[in-house]
């Protein structure tokens, strides 16, 4: 069999539909990939070979994707024959008796399933180099570098070839992280556009949804074509497309009035050959017809929404450790230094602040709706304000969760952009435009209004096809 990981999942689905390649064939590949590549990556985890032939004897649905091999993110994504650790000593081999609603509407897309890709505890941090997994993960283009986190298994696995696309998810910055270190497409939603259930209504006090890392733009919307509308029970859903993903992506969108952020949202300087794309992109989009002018939401007040957001994830954070500990004592070998910080500055706020910090949340989201409403149509910004940083930079074992987070050397000074879009709810992507001097991906991030997935995403295959990415890819092993 011909080498297919050049090729999108799109495109790997066409040749089974055709009997080029049989899904067997294809879950060999994916598992011989694993075998090859995983140890340099520390990638892809908990294996389920049988689960995964087992589904193909028992007959794939015929969906979009019908025999194409799929990861799952080791957070989150409940599903009876997939165990988790869920990124942590303290819920390794967490078996489930019930299949969450994003598990069973991606897997009637007919992929295969065969394990799941690593992730930060706690799914806060970006990078991906939790203990539980016995080192860090690396990202496929310099194993020196990051991959990202949370979803930072996933973008490895994807970049590496070892699969065409994986599962993800996104609280703030986790899809569109990885997929800005590791070149791929990564796209979070409209709040709500998919669902949460059954295990929770919603994540982070909304903030989180899941997500998808891919090669290409088509498979993202395919694949939110078959996930997106609430589950049963949901406490409230996105506004309505007006047509599917995949059929705004046939058409370009309209001409846009976008605006050009080569800065944090605050003002402070990016690394220049970052703030050097976000210029390069606003040049192509100029030339493409759409309208673009420097521009920033100003009256958004980013520093109450960062501390905001850091509060409602510790409290999120110290709920699931202490469900996790079951009445034990909180030690250093079941949950790492973030975590144990998470949960310590949770217990030192007022029990009102968690909803103060929802209404924060809330207020934020509607400065930057009046922002887009009485302005661009686009926010073009970079999706990091530096390359994919060194491995060990955003490692785990300080207990100063509050300086991890948003200290001067901390996560948002690192990621400036996704975590607003994960408290305003508003779509946004990260596009792999660039590339440094020294040979990482440099993403390119685009925002649009609440609700208007669809004018966003034909907006990125307007870009793909005008600047194409896919044949970009980091050399095979032995990794640089």
């Amino acid at each position: 069999m011909d080498d297919l990981t050049a090729l999108d999942a799109t495109a790997v689905a066409a040749l089974v539909a055709s009997g080029q390649v049989t899904p067997t064939e294809l879950l060999d590949q994916a598992l011989a990939a694993v075998d090859r590549l995983n140890p340099a990556l520390n990638a892809v985890i908990l294996v389920q070979e049988a689960a995964a032939r087992r589904a193909i004897a028992e007959g794939l649905p015929r969906g979009p994707f019908r025999g194409v091999p799929y990861l799952i993110k080791d957070l989150g994504c409940e599903a009876q024959d997939f165990p988790s650790h869920n990124g942590s000593r303290l819920f390794a081999n967490t078996h489930y008796t019930y299949d969450s609603e994003i598990f069973l509407r991606m897997r009637a897309t007919g992929v295969v399933t065969f394990g799941r890709t690593t992730s930060p505890e706690g799914g806060i941090g970006a990078a991906t180099e939790a203990a539980v997994y016995g080192g860090p993960t690396r990202n496929p283009w310099n194993l020196d570098h990051t991959s990202g986190g949370s979803s930072g298994g996933s973008g490895a696995a994807v970049a590496a070839g070892i699969v065409a696309f994986a599962h993800g998810s996104d609280g703030g910055g986790s899809v569109r992280i990885p997929a800005s270190s590791c070149g791929l497409f990564g796209f979070k939603p409209t709040r709500a556009r998919l669902p949460d259930g059954p295990a929770s209504g919603e994540g982070w006090a909304g903030m989180s949804i899941d997500g998808f890392l891919t090669k290409s733009v088509r498979d993202t919307a395919t694949m939110l074509d078959a996930c997106s509308g609430p589950d049963l029970g949901a406490p409230y859903v996105a506004p309505p497309l007006h047509k599917s993903h995949a059929d705004a992506i046939s058409r370009p969108p309209r001409r846009l009035r976008v605006a050009l952020c080569d800065t944090t949202l605050t003002g402070e300087p990016i690394h220049p050959e970052v703030a050097a794309a976000v210029r390069a992109t606003g040049a192509l989009l100029e030339s493409m017809g759409h309208h673009v002018e420097p521009g920033r939401p100003e009256r958004a007040n980013v520093p109450m929404m960062m501390r905001a957001w850091t509060d409602i994830v510790a409290v999120g954070t110290a709920l699931s450790i202490r469900h996790g500990l079951k009445g034990r004592p909180l030690t250093d070998d079941l949950v790492e230094g973030v975590g144990r910080g998470a949960l310590a500055h949770a217990e030192s706020l007022s029990p009102l602040r968690y909803l103060e910090a929802v209404g924060e949340i809330h207020h934020f989201a509607r400065q930057m709706a009046r922002y887009f409403d009485q302005g661009p149509d686009i926010l073009l910004t970079a999706t990091l304000a530096e390359p994919p940083a060194r491995v060990g930079r955003f490692a785990h074992d300080t207990t100063d969760y509050v300086d991890y987070r948003i200290g001067p050397n901390g996560i948002f000074a690192y990621s400036p952009f996704c975590a607003i879009f994960n408290a305003s709810g508003q779509p946004a992507a990260s596009l792999p435009l660039a590339m440094s001097s020294d040979g990482l991906p440099i993403g390119i991030h685009l925002a649009a209004p609440y609700g208007h997935d669809e004018e966003l995403i034909a907006l990125c295959a307007e870009l793909e096809l005008a600047q194409p990415w896919g044949a970009r890819r980091p050399k095979q092993p032995p990794y640089q």
